[in-house]
């Protein structure tokens, strides 16, 4: 389903581009890459132009190879940093559950949709591997099927925990000294083979009741989890008619319940097609490998841009993946947006409001 004919946009902030080398670029601003100003900057640009999303991608563990950038900014403390340099655009952090407790994230996405009034997401995500288990040494190696049960948990646990406050529960009566009532803020007692959390969450209900939740599809277990918990699936297919089949596929397997897909599009802006082979030629000589994709990926000029755009199908939206950020995010921001959204209208409401989808009975209100 979609809000409107028009595709969902998103923009995934990844460094300085999802390219390995990207940062050797003379324009990559890496030595802003720890600042504010640097982040304030694009995803402020991209806000003003009318994107819907903007991804901070987030993970445990630091890149061994020498070309890649080592090293990160948390994904949900960022976000929260350009709550005040936004109006419109949704933010939506990474948060793997892996070696984190949901308690933790919970209260984090909520705290940001409260500050944001309603544009916070939640991508969630799992981190295999051994490297990242020697960072937190609590536990020992999981499988996928182990991470994405465990993931499903979490998940659980923070919606639980967002509902846990009605939404009345504040009253803040000054003359009894009672700032909330205690008969409408709920312990969850989940108990589950990962997690067992008692709850209530320490934050009032958020603007949204319940922030989306977003996920990115790389295997069936991923794909299990977006059908029954996800508000937002991320896919990557290297044709629309691939990605056309599996958005079906997930629409199907969601049933009755909204979801919207959103096609991951790898991209490399030059001035001309010429321009944009030689730059993505220079980034692979300095890794010494050919960029590979496992989604589309266009190296070329805005106006290819704005033409790949009008031609994708069977989607709601598009999550644009620039190879090389600072120099790829101006030129579709000033020659793709105002082509592909020539008027951009003030966004009033949550995201959910937006994507029109209805705000979440709480579950604990309807059982007393």
């Amino acid at each position: 389903m979609s809000v409107s004919s028009e595709l969902l946009l998103a923009v995934e902030f990844a460094g300085t581009g999802v390219h390995p080398a990207s940062w050797r670029r003379d324009d990559s601003r890496a030595e802003e890459l720890f600042t504010s100003r640097y982040w304030t900057g694009l995803v402020g640009s991209a806000d003003r132009a009318g994107v819907d999303f903007a991804f901070f991608p987030d993970t445990f563990g630091i890149a061994s190879e020498t070309s890649t950038v080592r090293g990160r900014l948390e994904a949900v403390g960022l976000a929260a940093r350009l709550t005040a340099a936004t109006t419109r655009i949704g933010l939506v952090p990474t948060a793997t559950v892996t070696h984190t407790e949901p308690f933790h994230v919970a209260k984090a996405i909520q705290t940001l949709d409260h500050t944001t009034l309603g544009r916070a997401g939640w991508e969630v995500a799992v981190t295999p591997g051994a490297g990242p288990v020697a960072l937190f040494g609590r536990k020992g190696e999981q499988d996928v099927v182990s991470l994405w049960a465990e993931a499903g948990e979490a998940a659980e646990v923070a919606a639980r925990l967002w509902d846990s406050w009605e939404d009345d529960a504040e009253i803040r009566d000054v003359a009894t000294g009672r700032f909330i009532d205690r008969d409408k803020v709920h312990y969850i007692d989940f108990t589950g083979e990962y997690f067992s959390v008692k709850g209530s969450s320490i934050v009032p209900r958020s603007p949204q009741g319940q922030p989306l939740v977003a996920v990115t599809v790389t295997g069936e277990e991923s794909f299990d989890f977006a059908a029954r918990r996800a508000d937002l699936v991320r896919i990557r297919a290297t044709d629309a008619e691939v990605a056309a089949d599996l958005a079906t596929r997930i629409r199907t397997a969601a049933g009755d319940r909204p979801v919207f897909v959103l096609l991951d599009v790898d991209l490399l802006l030059g001035a001309t097609d010429t321009d944009a082979v030689a730059a993505l030629a220079q980034l692979d000589a300095w890794t010494g490998t050919q960029y590979v994709s496992d989604t589309i990926v266009h190296v070329g000029t805005a106006a290819g841009t704005v033409e790949l755009l009008q031609d994708i199908r069977g989607v709601d939206g598009v999550t644009l993946r620039p190879l090389a950020l600072p120099s790829t995010l101006p030129r579709l921001v000033e020659n793709v947006l105002p082509v592909v959204r020539p008027a951009v209208v003030s966004a009033t409401g949550t995201l959910r409001d937006r994507l029109g989808l209805p705000r979440p009975a709480n579950r604990f209100a309807s059982a007393h």
